[in-house]
């Protein structure tokens, strides 16, 4: 619980950032600037992606070397992601920079006034990938180094000064959608420079920078581990397409809200989830790599435990508070908040089984079974779920085809 309370207030607290965000943008830029940042999400859905891929299925082989003693070899499979990371942010923005017309053109953006709105953003957003990559990779690296406080510390850092810039760059400032995009830069910025200093002076500690053994087994490893994560991010973008669309045919733009909101409330409760997930998961690598599997076995008790508790605790907030979570977005009578509290009693119970999910990859990645891990991704994220979009609302009605979530 010390490893992954830290991780779970950094998860929740992004999570409410997110909401922050989209708040400000709205009010200080307008629905248009909030259609520029929804338009360009696909792109940061592939930065985040390959982020997490890299940052889970590294942090489960570094963990697991550390348990069996190899210090060395940890410390340089951390440097090698690192620089792989690095790499990789470059060439994403560098290619997102040179073809970014025909980009946005994919992504929706149009030729007019939207069309600069996302130039604008996406443009500062982009040059900004290899700070974006960086800052999860350290994240989870201040985990196996045993300093999750650390990642906390820094994730709400850059997220309170995130929102702060937002404010003072949209209101005062008058910079519009470019301020919004030069604050969340500034966010990344903070735990990326952290991490290259921490990780630099830190010679004797757990884990620090040291000059690599070049493996590429272990990037291929570390890409094959992390790959359900990469596909879990992924999907979201896709499910939530198919959602809006769906719900706009069949109930309206009222519905598309209604959704959005039982959406909102799922990042919450998914944020609890992942946070105690990705703070136990190089528990569980270290204790597999040095053989400990009691500890191993008493440790996955006490997880499934506790996220059953977590799950019938989600679906009763759920549950009683439908009215006043909704309250936040719609308020009380109209058709939006009608449709949104109506639809939590079905969606509500996705919530009893949401945690064993995201575990269950979680833990399969921290034993470096990247495939076990993959296909429970791709079965929870895209094919049943897509299934049920597609399907359930000519079955059972809108209300029970949403809650299939």
């Amino acid at each position: 619980m010390l490893f992954s309370i830290p991780n779970i207030i950094t998860m929740v607290f992004m999570s409410l950032y997110s909401i922050v965000y989209g708040s400000c943008v709205s009010h200080f830029v307008g629905t248009d600037g909030l259609s520029a940042v929804n338009i360009v999400y696909p792109m940061v859905s592939i930065e985040l992606a390959v982020s997490i891929m890299l940052a889970a299925g590294g942090s489960s082989l570094i963990a697991r070397k550390m348990g069996e003693g190899k210090s060395y070899e940890a410390k340089s499979d951390f440097t090698m992601i690192v620089i792989v990371s690095l790499l990789l942010g470059i060439s994403i923005a560098v290619l997102s920079l040179v073809f970014i017309r025909p980009l946005l053109g994919a992504l929706g953006a149009g030729n007019g006034s939207l069309y600069e709105l996302c130039h604008g953003y996406f443009c500062i957003l982009i040059a900004f990938a290899p700070a974006f990559l960086l800052q999860t990779i350290f994240q989870y690296g201040l985990i196996d180094a045993g300093k999750p406080a650390l990642g906390m510390v820094m994730m709400i850092l850059a997220g309170v000064t995130n929102i702060v810039l937002d404010i003072v760059f949209m209101g005062p400032l008058n910079m519009g959608i470019r301020g919004a995009a030069i604050a969340t830069v500034t966010g990344y910025c903070i735990p990326t420079l952290f991490g290259l200093i921490y990780f630099s002076v830190r010679r004797l500690g757990t884990l620090s920078f040291v000059k690599p053994l070049w493996d590429w087994d272990t990037i291929v490893q570390t890409c094959s581990n992390g790959a359900a994560q990469m596909v879990s991010n992924l999907s979201t973008a896709v499910t939530t397409f198919l959602f809006n669309i769906t719900v706009l045919r069949l109930i309206g733009e009222d519905g598309v809200a209604a959704i959005s909101i039982l959406l909102y409330a799922q990042y919450i409760f998914t944020a609890v989830y992942l946070g105690y997930s990705s703070g136990v998961a190089p528990i569980f690598s270290y204790n597999f790599g040095n053989g400990d599997r009691e500890r191993s076995k008493g440790l996955l008790k006490n997880s499934l435990i506790f996220i059953a508790l977590c799950s019938v605790v989600s679906f009763a907030v759920s549950i009683v508070g439908a009215g006043g979570i909704t309250s936040i977005f719609a308020p009380p009578g109209s058709n939006v908040y009608d449709i949104a509290v109506g639809g939590f009693i079905y969606f509500s119970v996705g919530f009893l089984f949401m945690g064993i999910n995201l575990f269950t990859s979680a833990f399969f990645t921290a034993l470096s079974d990247g495939k076990t891990a993959s296909i429970l991704s791709m079965l929870r994220t895209l094919v049943f779920l897509t299934g049920g979009i597609l399907l359930l609302p000519q079955i059972a009605g809108v209300e029970i085809s949403i809650s299939q979530s």
